[in-house]
């Protein structure tokens, strides 16, 4: 049986001047911004053409994905 490995990377980034941390996980192919994110930095959402549910963020059960936002950050120099 071949073994898989992922990573988590953690880190600290620029979102609209604001440092923000954010969480890199390479076993995801999913790219998601908490709603705390976006209502503390003012970023305005649209509605998502494909909305999907999501299990395993969190241990409250499904989280149904409607809203999308687009950020711009950066990691600094490396």
């Amino acid at each position: 049986m071949e073994q898989q490995r992922e990573n988590i990377f953690h880190t600290r980034c620029l979102i609209n001047n604001k440092v923000c941390s954010m969480i890199i996980y390479s076993g995801s192919c999913t790219n998601v911004a908490s709603v705390t994110l976006v209502r503390k930095l003012g970023l305005n959402t649209i509605k998502h053409e494909r909305p999907y549910q999501l299990q395993w963020l969190n241990e409250c059960g499904v989280v149904r994905v409607n809203r999308q936002v687009m950020i711009s950050f950066s990691v600094g120099k490396y």
